[in-house]
């Protein structure tokens, strides 16, 4: 009796569990469940937009000079310190002149002893000239010796041989003259610009060796402008111009926008075909990236900037300003021709698809010229991957 009572209940059970099943599916078909959907939206604004290359800088000085030893010696004297000013013309350092004044002596004895033989022979010549002629007349006459005016005719064109000589002679000592004063003025190593003392690599008594090098005494450079040299990546360079709008900013003053400025020129070739080897470059297993230098110039009265500073700098492709701009993600198909689909959210929260002109698009915002007004509100995404389309209503706007 027990038995029969338990398999009564458990009947009753799953029976029970059944009705609610098909009662709960019933519910399901009849009467759907509402799929709340969320939409991430944007206001039609108007504001400013620029599409710009970004590009990392390296500031430095508008003009630098490496002032140079032309001699070899000793450094017996420097005149400057760094960050002196200096004038173009201003003695900066002095090598050691004992074997230039050395060698300038020994050249203008040389010139004298040639010039003295050459007056010497000059005066001889003279004697002979008048031997020669005196022999002449002698044998037209018939009273002189032909040996004698061959002797005299070989003296006078040897004398004119010797002073031609010495002649050549003067002029190689003259050159070396010149050289030694040339040389000795190396000695007295001078700025070549107006600028400022950057760096002093060598110290006072130092010995340099021209020969085998030409050594650097001071660098000289003019800091009240600089120049930027932007690396521009071989994807962006085909988009950059000469003569296009460039502002930079600096790590220092993150908040200070250097603008006004131009771009100067855009160097036809990497800095790596300076340093370019005879090796094929199809035998290396990595490439480094190829970019291109683009310059430009800053005025820096304050000396703010300073060599080999780093710069973020934006070349600016494009620009517009007061404009209708909207997220570049609420562009939902692009029709090409500079036409597009947007999604707008209407007071009634119902979706409406709208055609829009595009203008410039900087991939964060972009510029709609026509097809929407200020203040509307145009759908970036909605928060499930709802579709738009599917949900938008009235009629696609084309124009």
């Amino acid at each position: 009796m027990k038995r029969l009572l338990k398999f009564i209940k458990i009947k009753y059970i799953v029976i029970a569990i059944i009705i609610f099943v098909i009662f709960f599916i019933a519910k399901l078909i009849i009467f759907p469940t509402e799929t709340t959907v969320n939409y991430i939206t944007s206001p039609v604004t108007k504001g400013n937009i620029e599409k710009s290359v970004l590009a990392d800088g390296t500031i430095s000085a508008f003009k630098q000079v490496s002032v140079g030893a032309q001699v070899s010696g000793q450094i017996k004297k420097l005149y400057v310190e760094l960050g002196d000013e200096v004038k173009q013309g201003d003695m900066i350092a002095e090598i050691d002149d004992l074997k230039q004044n050395n060698d300038l002596k020994q050249s203008e004895a040389s010139l004298n002893s040639f010039e003295a033989q050459r007056k010497s022979k000059k005066a001889k010549l003279v004697n002979y000239q008048l031997t020669y002629e005196r022999q002449l007349k002698l044998v037209n006459k018939g009273v002189g010796i032909q040996s004698d005016l061959d002797a005299a005719k070989a003296d006078l064109d040897a004398i004119k041989a010797d002073i031609a000589a010495l002649d050549a002679d003067i002029v190689n000592a003259q050159v070396a003259v010149d050289t030694a004063k040339v040389n000795l003025g190396y000695t007295k190593i001078r700025s070549p610009i107006d600028g400022v003392i950057v760096a002093i690599p060598v110290d006072q008594g130092q010995t340099v060796n021209s020969v085998q090098s030409a050594p650097t005494i001071v660098k000289v450079a003019q800091l009240d402008k600089m120049t930027i040299e932007a690396q521009i990546s071989e994807a962006d360079v085909i988009n950059v111009k000469k003569g296009m709008p460039v502002y930079f900013t600096i790590l220092g003053l993150p908040n200070k926008r250097f603008d006004g400025l131009t771009l100067r020129a855009i160097e036809p070739a990497p800095d790596s075909i300076n340093t370019e080897t005879t090796t094929s470059s199809s035998s290396s297993t990595t490439k480094s990236a190829i970019y291109y230098n683009g310059l430009f110039d800053v005025d820096n009265p304050d000396r703010i900037l300073r060599i080999s500073m780093t710069a973020q700098v934006y070349i600016v492709l494009s620009s517009a300003k007061d404009v209708l701009t909207i997220p570049s993600q609420a562009l939902q198909k692009n029709l090409g021709d500079n036409k597009a689909i947007v999604y707008l959210l209407n007071k009634s929260n119902e979706i409406e698809e709208r055609e829009v002109t595009v203008g410039i698009n900087n991939n964060i915002n972009v510029e709609i010229k026509s097809g929407i007004k200020e203040g509307d509100t145009v759908i970036v995404s909605s928060t499930n991957g709802a579709s738009l389309s599917s949900n938008a209503k009235g009629p696609r706007m084309r124009f």
